[in-house]
């Protein structure tokens, strides 16, 4: 729990009003600064684009390639993200850290081959674009695939900071070469995007190599059945896929949908609300990072170290009693620290449209995928709960009810047409939290049994 853990207690700890504004703030920028670097970035080439020479079809077909190449990125690595950072956890806490790094290294070797070799030959079979497009594409691709690999190891090591600079890094030099490729028109965007990719992909390596040298180049043992937990391959896979279902949907549905560049399609309908909802989720994930790194962490380590060192009973279960009601707490600021966000976009939803300029159309929309964005945060929590506590068969149950719900959900909103579109993915994430929520405090009341009988 070293890193961000130790900070959000120093900040906590002055116990002022500054210090635990500045706690949230921090945790704010560290659990969602990449991602808004991300979206900025994308954003403010197209922004800047659309003011040169590139012609607006031009700027939607790039933006469109670049939402494709991350979907597709996030599911395929989602096979890999949690498996490979579980074995990572588990080395280090052997004190084997010289085994991290050449299996990073095989990491990114077997991503790459397969990434590659993927995307070569969905780009051959359905495009029929200009070389330099395919290949800029096919290479901001592979490249995707390997920088999730790489954020979610540093994730796993707690290492936030390092985090949010290599994207400030990457994403400046994304932005700079893709206005200097203009000229180029989509396929210097395109490139662009590839350069800067390539700058984050290899200075994030950099980060890991000077943390973790190694004696070997190249290993595989993260794939060894001994050491590996694979059911969090599936739910890796399972989750990442519930996430983009009811977006993939949309976009393959010729009736709320448009065809953008090949088989590429985007749904305006639906991609504007979603996009603009899911930026409020920045509160609710401060808080379950704070809360999550700080009270639930620490007691949570209490609780198995007393049991590890033959603690007496009435202390396991004394730490017991505080892990269950560290984790309500949390939920409880979590529906709170949202629900007040939701509420106040909510009221502010007409203005806020007026003022980018987008029609009131979409205001039922995005009041649907706000409260269903929201939720997902709760989620989000309880699955990073059954993971502390080594659930892996109940996160992989809550991963696989999210998914085919959000896949049934979302079809039957598109047959009752656009009044209720939105509400599958809403429905989808309720009805996977509301299970997670009765299975955690079930199993929470068999802890101290589950843990002594699965010994």
């Amino acid at each position: 729990m070293a890193g961000i853990g130790f900070e959000l207690r120093k900040l906590l700890r002055r116990d002022s009003y500054f210090g635990l504004l500045r706690a949230y703030g921090y945790a704010g920028v560290i659990s969602s600064g990449p991602w808004i670097l991300s979206i900025v970035g994308v954003l403010a080439i197209g922004l800047f684009s659309a003011t040169r020479v590139v012609p607006d079809t031009l700027v939607v077909q790039f933006l469109v390639t670049v939402t494709w190449i991350m979907a597709g990125s996030l599911i395929l690595t989602g096979l890999l993200q949690l498996l490979f950072t579980r074995y990572i956890a588990d080395r280090l806490f052997e004190k084997r850290d010289r085994v991290v790094l050449p299996n990073l290294m095989g990491a990114l070797t077997l991503v790459t081959l397969v990434a590659g070799g993927l995307g070569a030959l969905l780009l051959h079979v359905a495009f029929d674009a200009s070389a330099l497009y395919e290949f800029a594409t096919l290479g901001s691709f592979v490249v995707l695939c390997n920088i999730w690999i790489l954020v979610i190891f540093l994730s796993g090591m707690k290492a936030y900071r390092l985090i949010l600079g290599v994207f400030l890094l990457g994403y400046g030099v994304t932005v700079g070469a893709a206005m200097a490729l203009t000229a180029l028109k989509l396929e210097g965007l395109m490139l662009g995007f590839f350069i800067g990719q390539s700058v984050l992909l290899f200075a994030t390596l950099a980060l890991v190599v000077r943390h973790y040298p190694g004696e070997d180049f190249v290993a595989y043992d993260f794939l060894r059945r001994s050491q590996a937990h694979y059911s969090l391959a599936i739910t890796g896979l399972l989750y990442n896929s519930g996430i983009w279902a009811d977006k993939f949907m949309f976009w393959m549905n010729p009736a709320t949908s448009d065809a953008v560049i090949g088989p590429l399609r985007a749904s305006v309908i639906y991609d504007i609300p979603i996009f603009l909802a899911y930026l409020s989720i920045i509160p609710g994930m401060a808080v379950f990072l704070v809360r999550m790194e700080t009270d639930f962490a620490e007691i949570y380590d209490r609780f198995y170290r007393s049991v590890r060192e033959g603690d007496t009973l009435d202390h396991i279960l004394g730490y017991k009693r505080q892990m269950v009601l560290t984790i309500r707490q949390g939920v409880f600021e979590i529906f709170k620290v949202q629900g007040l966000t939701i509420v106040v976009l909510l009221m502010a939803g007409p203005a806020l449209l007026d003022a980018l300029g987008i029609s009131h159309l979409y205001l039922p929309l995005f009041n649907v995928d706000l409260i269903g964005v929201g939720i997902q945060v709760l989620l989000l929590a309880i699955l990073n709960v059954l993971f502390y506590l080594d659930l892996l068969g109940f996160a992989l149950f809550l991963c696989l009810i999210f998914l085919t719900a959000n896949l049934g959900f979302t079809w039957i909103t598109l047959q009752l047409g656009p009044q209720f579109y939105g509400f599958g993915f809403a429905a989808a994430v309720t009805l996977a939290a509301l299970v997670g929520l009765a299975i955690l405090s079930r199993q929470l009341r068999r802890l101290e049994y589950e843990t002594f009988m699965l010994q």
